[in-house]
């Protein structure tokens, strides 16, 4: 599923005036996308602002983010490419300052839209509490790890990896097998179980698309197949439904 462009307020400024964000972070999947509008309009309301930082890093800006933070240029973390919903167009991180209102008051706002913290408790002094994920369905993948049913990574990771696939980039960790781990992502997030997500159609997957009635054949079909059926249950993702109330997922830390 391709990224929709956004224009949206950001922290920077040229000649003393606040322009959008740049257009090489201007990216974001559909439903993030309405969950900025809808945040964006609520704090207007209360005479606040959503002011953003950051929103889709491509690879080469993840990598570049990672080596800051290893680097010691930047201090809060940030993981090698393939481990960050900005990869996806599905996290964003906000100038507190703006929001005219507390963080304890900003999250019930934030979660009505589909928007939740990485941190665990509304303190603006935690390190990323600035960031917040429009996790959609691949909360399911997270959710699916952190039950141990899958092994090879970290739950947050794993949802990371499943968000990025989606949008058709790069994970370098599935090396050829983009596709394949791709399918197995869509298999998770429509209820299967597979084992771990890792780029390879053994048996568990092949039984998990019979489950859902997708004979096996070539990666490209199948997961034309199975995005069809993604787009029937998540229509959100796909900018094809309205916004609805979303789950209250776990917080997490990276």
């Amino acid at each position: 599923m391709p990224l929709v462009s956004i224009d949206v307020e950001s922290i920077y400024k040229s000649n003393g005036k606040r322009v959008s964000l740049p257009a090489r972070m201007a990216h974001c999947t559909p439903d993030m996308k309405a969950a900025i509008r809808g945040v964006s309009d609520e704090l207007k309301n209360r005479e606040g602002h959503l002011y953003l930082s950051d929103l889709f890093r491509s690879y080469e800006m993840q990598l570049q983010s990672h080596l800051d933070f290893v680097n010691g240029k930047k201090s809060a973390f940030s993981p090698p490419p393939g481990g960050s919903m900005h990869e996806a167009g599905r996290a964003l991180d906000l100038d507190l300052g703006a929001l005219n209102i507390s963080l304890a008051e900003f999250w019930p706002i934030a979660k009505a839209n589909g928007l939740f913290p990485i941190v665990s408790e509304p303190n603006s002094k935690l390190k990323e509490s600035w960031h917040f994920d429009c996790r959609g369905s691949h909360d399911r993948v997270y959710q699916y790890y952190a039950a141990d049913k899958g092994s090879n990574m970290k739950p947050y990771q794993a949802m990371s990896a499943s968000a990025i696939l989606s949008v058709g980039i790069k994970v370098d960790r599935f090396g050829p097998n983009q596709e394949a781990a791709a399918i197995q992502s869509a298999l998770i997030r429509l209820g299967q179980e597979l084992g771990n997500l890792d780029g390879s159609l053994g048996q568990k997957s092949k039984t998990a698309l019979a489950n859902v009635g997708v004979a096996f054949s070539d990666p490209h079909t199948m997961l034309q197949t199975l995005q069809q059926m993604l787009d029937e249950q998540f229509p959100e993702e796909a900018g094809l439904g309205e916004f609805h109330d979303a789950a209250v997922p776990e917080h997490v830390h990276v």
